[in-house]
Order: structure tokens, then sequence, then C-alpha cells
């Protein structure tokens, strides 16, 4: 509804631009508006972005852990935020994803935790707020942005999941970065913790 109106008033305005000369103020300043409330309302911030949750894979109704067939782990998945370059004072920043895959070609992943730390062990933010769950080869990402400096060169994720025995997820997070001209990427892989 506002842009319609913001496009009539600029067309109105151009149309008026060839009558009138004093309409140039006014067609510079309408078109300045326009284009500022374009970008303003498409742009979000990174940290808006990256408090963004999502619920496509929520569960509607738990599944009971408790059944013989479930069993619940944890995975400790390290990640660099930074790096060190030539110096203990000169860091790199670099953007992290932790990517989740569900390898398994008949059963479901059901995730029920997955929280950041950071160097000193604090939690920093939680990805998920209730079970979520991944369907056969499905694969989830979570990415840390360059600018989120707040995991440091130590940071890590904790997920707990469960499902079938037989499943075999894997977790991995890659690094990509980049010094001078040359960029870089590494991947780290999960390990169970009790």
């Amino acid at each position: 509804m506002l842009l319609n109106c913001l496009l009539y008033l600029f067309s109105h305005s151009f149309r008026q631009l060839h009558h009138k000369p004093t309409y140039m103020n006014n067609y510079r300043l309408l078109f300045s508006v326009f284009f500022l409330l374009i970008f303003a309302c498409q742009e979000t911030t990174p940290k808006e972005q990256r408090e963004l949750i999502s619920t496509d894979h929520k569960l509607e109704k738990p599944i009971g852990k408790t059944d013989s067939l479930y069993k619940t782990k944890k995975v400790y998945v390290p990640v660099y935020s930074d790096i060190y370059q030539r110096t203990r004072n000169e860091r790199t920043l670099l953007t992290s994803t932790l990517s989740i895959h569900n390898t398994s070609e008949t059963d479901t992943l059901y995730l029920s935790r997955i929280d950041y730390y950071n160097t000193e062990g604090k939690l920093v933010r939680k990805y998920i707020e209730s079970t979520i769950f991944l369907t056969t080869f499905e694969t989830l990402e979570y990415v840390v942005d360059e600018e989120d400096k707040t995991g440091g060169s130590g940071a890590n994720f904790v997920i707990e999941w469960y499902g079938n025995e037989k499943l075999n997820p894997i977790f991995q997070a890659v690094m990509i970065g980049g010094l001078g001209n040359k960029s870089f990427s590494f991947t780290t892989e999960g390990v169970e913790i009790y």
C-alpha cells in the first residue's frame, strides 16, 4: 500500500516536472525517499539474521525418547570465528557453517539441542527452542557470520540428538576466510561426548 502510494506520488511529480520547474525539488526529495524506503525494507542487520530461528523442522508432537529404539547422544563440534594471523594481536575473522547430515535412507534424525559456546565455555546462543527433525538424507546448516566475534578462536557447538540406534549422522563445521587476496577454508568433525 505504501509502495503504491509512493509510486503514484512519484509519477504525479514526474508529470508536473514538464510543466513547472518548481517541482524539481519535490521530485528529488520524493525520489530519495522512495529509494530509501525500498532499501530499508529489504535490508536486515547481521544480528537480526543470526537471531532468526527456523521453525520449518519443528515437531508438532515430540517423540518419546524413552522408547527402546531411541538413544540420546551428545556431539561436540569445534568451530573458529577467528584465527591468529602473524601474532597473538592480529586475527583473521572467519565465517563458520555448522552442517548436520542425516545419513540414513530410512530413519528420521531428531535434534533436541544446538547450543553455541564461546572460547571461555560460556553459552552464547541457543539455535533451537524445541526438538526439530531431519528426514532421510536431509541436511541442516547454521551459519555464524564473519562479523560475529562472540565465539572467538575456541568456539564450539554442542548438539544433542536421538533416533534409531542404527543412525550415524555427520556433524561438521566449515570455516572460510581470507588473507590478503587469497582465501582458504577448512573443516572440523564432531566428536561424541558424555
